[in-house]
C-alpha cells in the first residue's frame, strides 16, 4: 500500500478539516477513520470532522484504493468569546449605528486563546485592524457591513494593486503590514463562522475614484495621450480603492465558512504572505469593476477549496507584480492549490496579467469554470518579463483555455525579455468552446488558444493537453484549436463533440 502524500489540515475547537493533493492515479472513494473507527467516505480531496472535543488529540486515517495515510491532530483549546454587543463594547447590530471604535476595541482586547464574537445583526463599520493569534467569529446572520464613505477607510496603508506598490485606502479587514523586504508580521489568525463580510461595493469605488481623480488632476492631465496605455481612464485613480480583506506579510491564516460581498475592488488579497487557507466561502461582486474574488499575490502555499464565485472579474487571480517593479522585487507566487471551486458568474481562474515576479507550481483540480468568461486563462503583456510554469489543471470544466498576450494594463517600463510560459499540463478536462458573458448570455468562442511570444526562446513551450473533450451540449459546431508561436505542444486523445 502506497502512502497518500501531502496531507494538510487546520483545526478549530470543535472540528478538524483534512485536505490533500489529488494523486495522479485514480483514487476512487476515500474512507476516513477517527481513533480507529470509520467516520465517513468522500469522493472529494477534503473532509471535515465535526462535533469534536476542544483541546483533545485525535488520530485520523485516510485510505483509498491504492494508498493510505495516518496523522495525529489536536483540536484547539476552547476560546473565551468576546461578545462585541456586551459591555464594555456595546456594538449595535441595527444597521445604522457606526461601530468602528467598539469593534476595534474588542479586536485590540482579544488575546491568544480568545475570539471576537459577532452575533446576528448588521454591524456598520469602517476599516478594522486584526492582529496575530486571534479569531474573528461571525455567527450565522451576522454582517460586518463596511460603509460606502471613503473617509471610513483612512488612514491609507501600503498595499499593491495591479502590480504597483502604493498607498491605498485601508481595507475593511486588515491583517499585517506590507513590506516586500520584511518577513511575516502577522500570524495565526482565523476568520470563520456563517456570517457575511461586506463593503460599499460599486458606490464606494465610484466615490474613491472621484476623490482621487480630483487629487491627481494635474498628474492625470500631464499624461495626455499616454492614458491609452492604461485599461481605462479610471485605472490610475482606481488603484487606491480599498480591498475587502487585505492580508499582508502574514502567515497561517484561515478563512472558513464566511461570505465575502461587494468589495470596492478585490475581495480577498494576500500579498507577500504564506499558508493562507480559504474554504467553504462564497464571493459576491458581480457589478464591481475589478471585483476579483481571491488573489494570491507574490504569496506561497495558498489554498482555496469548496468555494463559490459570483464575481465581476476573476474568481481566482494569481499574481506576482508588474514590470518594472515586479521584476525588481522578484517575489514569485508559488505552491498554490485551487480545488473543488465553482464559478456561477465571473471570469474564472486566471494567472496574470501581473506576473513579473514569476508564478510556479499551481495545481488546479475538480473545479467547474464552465459558466465563466475566460475559463482557465494565463496572460501577460510582452513587457512583463517573468515566467509562468508548472501549472497542472485536471478533472475540470472550463469555458475555454487561454495562453496569450493582452494589451491592457500595459504602462510601465518593459523588462529586458518577454515572459516565459512553459511546462503546463491540462488533462481530463471538458472545454465548452463558449463563454458566459457579462450580459449573462452564452457566446461561442475558440475553445483553446495557445499563443506565445515572437522572440526566440519565448515561444509557448512544453504544453500538454490530454484526455480533453471539447464542445457544449447546448450547441454543436466545428471546434478549433489556435496555436501561435508554440513549441513542443502535445495533444493526446482530444475529442470534439
Amino acid at each position: 500500500m502506497k502512502e497518500l502524500q501531502e496531507i494538510r489540515y487546520f483545526s478549530d475547537e470543535d472540528s478538524v478539516t483534512l485536505y490533500w493533493r489529488k494523486p495522479a492515479y485514480e483514487a476512487g472513494t476515500y474512507t476516513l477513520a477517527m481513533d480507529g473507527k470509520k467516520a465517513g467516505e468522500t469522493l472529494k480531496t477534503y473532509y471535515k470532522f465535526e462535533g469534536l472535543e476542544a483541546g483533545r488529540e485525535y488520530r485520523f486515517k485516510i485510505s483509498c484504493a491504492e494508498a493510505e495515510a495516518e496523522l495525529t491532530v489536536s483540536t484547539k483549546a476552547a476560546r473565551k468569546r468576546i461578545d462585541v454587543t456586551q459591555a464594555p463594547y456595546g456594538a449595535a447590530g441595527d444597521g445604522r449605528t457606526m461601530n468602528t471604535a467598539a469593534l476595534q476595541r474588542a479586536i485590540d482586547d482579544c488575546g491568544a486563546g480568545e475570539a471576537v464574537y459577532v452575533p446576528a445583526g448588521v454591524f456598520l463599520t469602517g476599516a478594522l485592524r486584526l492582529h496575530s493569534d486571534m479569531e474573528l467569529y461571525l455567527e450565522e446572520g451576522a454582517v460586518l457591513q463596511g460603509t460606502d464613505n471613503p473617509d471610513d477607510y483612512l488612514p491609507r496603508i501600503w498595499s499593491r494593486f495591479e502590480g504597483v506598490e502604493q498607498e491605498c485606502y485601508s481595507s475593511l479587514l486588515n491583517l499585517g503590514t506590507m513590506n516586500h523586504e520584511d518577513g511575516y508580521n502577522c500570524r495565526n489568525v482565523t476568520i470563520r463562522g456563517g456570517g457575511v463580510i461586506a463593503s460599499g461595493g460599486k458606490t464606494l469605488a465610484k466615490r474613491v475614484i472621484e476623490a482621487e481623480r480630483e487629487r491627481l488632476g494635474a498628474e492625470l492631465e500631464a499624461l495626455g495621450e499616454r492614458i491609452a496605455e492604461y485599461e481605462k481612464p479610471e485605472t490610475i485613480p482606481g488603484r487606491v480603492r480599498p480591498k475587502l480583506v487585505n492580508i499582508s506579510n502574514s502567515q497561517n491564516i484561515v478563512l472558513s465558512g464566511v461570505t465575502f460581498r461587494d468589495g470596492a475592488c478585490w475581495n480577498v488579497h494576500m500579498i507577500y504572505s504564506d499558508h493562507v487557507v480559504t474554504q467553504g466561502c462564497t464571493f459576491y461582486s458581480t457589478d464591481v469593476w475589478n471585483g476579483d474574488g481571491w488573489d494570491p499575490d507574490s504569496s506561497t502555499n495558498c489554498t482555496i477549496f469548496n468555494c463559490m464565485f459570483y464575481t465581476g472579474d476573476d474568481s481566482v487571480s494569481i499574481k506576482s507584480g508588474k514590470n518594472p517593479e515586479g521584476n525588481r522585487i522578484a517575489r514569485p507566487a508559488e505552491h498554490i492549490w485551487v480545488f473543488d471551486c465553482r464559478c456561477a458568474f465571473g471570469h474564472g481562474i486566471t494567472i496574470g496579467s501581473e506576473m513579473s515576479g514569476g508564478v510556479r507550481d499551481v495545481d488546479i483540480w475538480d473545479c467547474d469554470m464552465g459558466q465563466s468568461m475566460c475559463g482557465i486563462e494565463i496572460k501577460g503583456t510582452r513587457k512583463r518579463g517573468g515566467y509562468v510554469k508548472e501549472v497542472h489543471v485536471r478533472d475540470c470544466v472550463a469555458a475555454r483555455v487561454l495562453f496569450h498576450s493582452v494589451r491592457y494594463n500595459d504602462d510601465g517600463a518593459g523588462a529586458k525579455e518577454p515572459p516565459v510560459f512553459e511546462n503546463c499540463c491540462f488533462e481530463r478536462m471538458r472545454i465548452l468552446g463558449e463563454y458566459f458573458s457579462h450580459a449573462s448570455e452564452w457566446v461561442e468562442c475558440e475553445a483553446i488558444e495557445l499563443a506565445g511570444f515572437e522572440e526566440p526562446g519565448h515561444e509557448l513551450k512544453d504544453i500538454t493537453l490530454r484526455d480533453v473533450v471539447i464542445g457544449s451540449e447546448r450547441k454543436s459546431r466545428r471546434q478549433s484549436i489556435s496555436l501561435q508561436c508554440c513549441e513542443n505542444i502535445t495533444l493526446e486523445r482530444i475529442t470534439c463533440l
